[in-house]
């Protein structure tokens, strides 16, 4: 039997890349599933759109927590573990949610739907970039985009179950099919990475070389991934309760949020193409600034056609924001601590969705409208826009000093 350590850019890793990307599309529906389920909650529980909103925020809350906890999970034991894991306590939260009746314990169990829902996310895409050399950029892209198939494939899925049974039903479906599907996949990535991916990163000449410690680095890239993501969540998590504000019903915003969603895969997709070329700094600013400017588009948009068109705008926009932030660690940082550092990163981005998700319903409940709630989320993108181009000069025009590989 071979024992050989695997290559990176080998069949295995697209094998690899497969299965990963499998879990990730089951695994994340714990971030979306509150988003599908908002209206029947603020009606079920007589709440304000603010209040409402509360578990898609503490859900993110715990998203963002369990990116970085169980990134440093996967650095020592590998991310079998952190799925199995995360596959039980995301099935036992949507469960157990599923049969309370109070407020207080539904949202509070979102915290664990949130945690257990970050193993496919954050953890995952750390793993798969060990696997990866040449085209680390789509294989990362990839991955990511399970996210966003989970966001637009399960709530058209749900939707029958959602109007014949409710969301109580339709949270305990997605207990079951978590526990079948996840914690089998995850026993078939057992098998440890390339061992050079571990010590070294291989960093592409063309990306250019910074001058900031990677401390510093990093707390510019979690600044700037909580402004790209308070502007994201507005029509990501908004979106459903948007179109029944307006008077078009809520599957419609089920259907342009899943327009969002897969017009955000295909931007994924680029955008790890365009990483493998450019790097992940110049990739992540292109994104940022075609977010922006959909988040303009809009403000003018209140009928359906216009509604759906720049829906799928937004999505082809900034699809491929957040899977930058991991090409910028991984071509700039200890490949050694790839998982607690990506998921560090992904934690400031995560946290920026729920901010952003709580901040549009406030600004909806004082102001009457969502479009503050837009304006609030150019604000915060355009923060993003500034920290990005001062981490490019620095790369191209400050010293030429590249980042210790092994070193903190």
């Amino acid at each position: 039997m071979r024992t050989d350590p695997p290559l990176e850019d080998s069949p295995a890793s697209w094998v690899r890349l497969a299965l990963s990307l499998s879990i990730a599309m089951v695994g994340n529906i714990g971030m979306w599933a509150i988003i599908v389920i908002l209206p029947a909650v603020q009606v079920e529980f007589a709440v304000d759109r603010a209040g409402a909103s509360v578990p898609y925020a503490l859900t993110m809350a715990g998203f963002a927590l369990g990116n970085w906890q169980i990134g440093r999970i996967v650095d020592r034991y590998g991310i079998t573990i952190a799925l199995i894991g995360g596959a039980l306590l995301l099935a036992g939260g949507l469960a157990v949610a599923a049969a309370t009746s109070s407020l207080l314990v539904f949202g509070l169990l979102h915290v664990l739907i949130g945690f257990g829902s970050a193993a496919s996310f954050g953890p995952l895409i750390a793993d798969i970039s060990h696997w990866f050399l040449r085209r680390r950029g789509i294989a990362v892209a990839i991955v990511a985009s399970g996210n966003y198939l989970a966001g637009a494939i399960w709530p058209l899925v749900l939707a029958p179950v959602l109007a014949g049974q409710g969301w109580r039903a339709a949270y305990l479906l997605l207990a079951v099919i978590v526990l079948a599907v996840v914690i089998p996949l995850s026993l078939t990535l057992r098998r440890p990475g390339p061992a050079r991916s571990a010590i070294a990163p291989v960093t592409p000449p063309h990306v250019g070389q910074v001058s900031l410690s990677p401390t510093t680095l990093q707390l510019l890239l979690m600044v700037a991934g909580v402004g790209c993501c308070v502007a994201m969540a507005m029509p990501q998590v908004h979106i459903i309760a948007y179109c029944v504000d307006l008077g078009f019903g809520a599957g419609v915003g089920a259907q342009m949020l899943s327009l969002m969603l897969l017009g955000g895969v295909v931007s994924r997709l680029i955008s790890g193409l365009l990483a493998d070329v450019l790097g992940g700094v110049r990739t992540l600013l292109i994104g940022s600034v075609l977010q922006m400017t959909a988040l303009f588009l809009f403000l003018p948009a209140d009928g359906l056609v216009s509604l759906y068109l720049v829906s799928a705008i937004f999505g082809l926009s900034q699809g491929g924001i957040v899977p930058s932030y991991a090409v910028i660690v991984r071509e700039y940082m200890p490949a050694a601590e790839a998982g607690a550092r990506v998921g560090a990163v992904i934690m400031a981005t995560i946290i920026g969705m729920a901010l952003g998700g709580w901040m549009s319903g406030w600004i909806y409940d004082v102001t009457g409208t969502y479009r503050m709630a837009f304006i609030n989320g150019i604000v915060w993108n355009g923060l993003n826009v500034a920290i990005l181009a001062l981490i490019l000069w620095n790369a191209t025009g400050g010293r030429r000093r590249r980042l210790d590989p092994v070193a903190v």
